[in-house]
């Protein structure tokens, strides 16, 4: 199968982007908050984002999956693949729109439930606002919304309005009737909740169209968004609830198998993730429906993306619903190349990057390779002392996305310091014993590349330690949660990254 054209637009010329995710930038609602740093919403510090990396010459903002969370706050186990996170919401663009009044939103701490308290105010606002006269475009454009987005949108909102009744409990302890998904129970319960399914409708509408304002100004910039799709959904999500039969799960609604990963560079004794597996049988019965509709989603938030755990196609680690041990797992083969080609007969310009990260086999890279699909390779881990190790640069191909770390890696410079005297000396002696510092020793390596597009993450580009991390594999203490401020961001950053992308021949066209 050849490249598709989405991907042969980005490729074909050198490039480089940003990770960071949008709960990352600087809260942008200080008038609300009263002494408690929050998360960054879709307001107008993701604009400020935008412009920051147009003048650095930075052309994408690749960030992590985009769904609402648990109370762990892991992208990785949303409650929807397909709903956005009501907590990136701004109240400011809210107001702005005219949509509610200033007024309305009185939130004195940002933790979530008062985050969930201050939409609710926001969502009754809007409703009074689309009742009347001025609000009647608006209300249009609402039900719209909810039309088109309803094959997974009336899922969504009554699962999110039943959690809140069950005080948060999982679906799997719901009675009977709306456990097993039954029509009758669920069109009892959506009668009884019609205000609390109106809200999340309200949510989810708010969030898509302050998403579709910032996608419209990032492209007028010339910058495109990366989004990134986990392999795997939550077991305590609306996906899972509403389509239980495409998933290997007991009567009562309980994993068989879950997923994770065996011992490897992140843990020795191997992830344990918790998600329930697919019953590959069943998807691939009808065409991989539930896979397609995901990728409609996704396709209109997103103008690249990544599939999160890529050998997953290949062969996935099969755990048992009954252990917490992820060494007790096997691999057991899956349906890749079926599923791709089904996606690609759908979508021929399906924009995917591949994360082959981890335990790699040749028969994954094969699959990767047969369907065109980029590749990722990481610096940080190309100096174990294998001259074929992949992720050396000159191994690189053109096709390749090169990253100095990644959100499951240490800032670079963080990592630099945990090196002994032989790997740095390694790294430096591969360099040319360059007299540049940390990180912009690694960041000038990658963006040095063969590959035609590189990816630093913000706190590399900030030259921040280990402490600003995202994400630390194998924990639950800490993660997801960092955020960054301009006072830390270097007045001269954007001109000094402008420079460098121009040294390396990474600058495009911008406006």
């Amino acid at each position: 199968m050849s490249s598709t054209q989405a991907q042969v637009s980005f490729f074909s010329q050198r490039r480089a982007g940003v990770l960071l995710h949008p709960t990352s930038l600087p809260c942008s609602e200080s008038r609300y908050l009263e002494g408690t740093t929050a998360f960054g919403t879709l307001g107008k510090e993701a604009y400020r984002f935008i412009d920051f990396m147009a003048e650095a010459g930075l052309s994408v903002w690749q960030m992590l999956p985009t769904g609402p969370t648990h109370q762990d706050l892991s992208p990785y186990q949303s409650i929807s693949a397909h709903a956005g996170n009501p907590d990136l919401i701004s109240f400011d663009w809210l107001i702005e729109q005219g949509w509610i009044p200033a007024e309305s939103v009185h939130l004195f701490s940002p933790d979530r439930t008062n985050l969930a308290i201050a939409r609710q105010q926001a969502g009754a606002s809007f409703f009074a606002f689309i009742q009347t006269e001025y609000g009647a475009s608006v209300a249009q454009t609402y039900h719209a919304f909810c039309a088109a987005q309803a094959y997974w949108l009336d899922d969504v909102s009554l699962f999110c309005a039943l959690r809140n009744h069950f005080q948060q409990q999982s679906w799997t302890t719901w009675p009977e009737g709306l456990r097993q998904h039954d029509q009758q129970a669920l069109s009892a319960a959506r009668q009884e909740l019609a205000p609390e399914v109106a809200q999340v409708c309200f949510e989810q509408f708010a969030f898509f169209q302050q998403w579709q304002s910032l996608r419209n100004y990032a492209q007028k910039k010339s910058i495109y968004l990366f989004g990134d799709i986990p392999i795997f959904v939550a077991h305590d999500s609306a996906d899972v609830w509403a389509e239980q039969g495409s998933f290997l799960l007991d009567e009562a609604g309980q994993p068989m198998s879950v997923a994770g990963v065996p011992p490897d560079y992140f843990s020795e004794t191997g992830q344990h993730w918790g998600n329930p597996h697919y019953d590959w049988d069943v998807m691939r019965a009808d065409n991989f429906r539930w896979w397609l509709a995901r990728l409609k989603t996704q396709l209109e938030l997103f103008d690249l993306i990544r599939i999160d755990h890529f050998r997953g196609f290949e062969a996935y680690w099969s755990i048992p619903g009954d252990t917490q041990d992820a060494r007790q797992g096997e691999w057991i083969k899956a349906p890749g190349e079926a599923l791709l080609n089904a996606c690609f007969a759908a979508y021929p310009d399906l924009p995917l990057v591949a994360e082959n990260l981890g335990v790699i086999t040749d028969e994954v890279e094969a699959l990767r390779k047969q369907f065109a699909l980029p590749g990722m390779l990481v610096l940080q881990f190309a100096f174990d002392g294998n001259p074929a190790n992949p992720h050396l640069p000159h191994n690189h191909s053109l096709a390749d996305v090169i990253y100095s770390g990644t959100h499951d890696n240490d800032t670079s410079l963080g990592w630099y310091a945990s090196l002994n005297d032989f790997s740095r000396q390694q790294l430096r002696s591969y360099c040319f014993h360059s007299s540049d510092a940390m990180p912009w020793l690694l960041i000038n390596l990658a963006l040095s590349s063969v590959g035609r597009m590189a990816i630093i993450p913000m706190q590399d580009f900030m030259e921040l330690d280990g402490r600003h991390r995202m994400n630390m594999p194998g924990t639950t203490d800490k993660n997801w949660v960092w955020t960054f401020d301009w006072d830390q961001v270097d007045p001269g950053l954007a001109t000094r990254i402008r420079q460098q992308l121009a040294t390396y021949h990474r600058l495009v066209n911008q406006v």
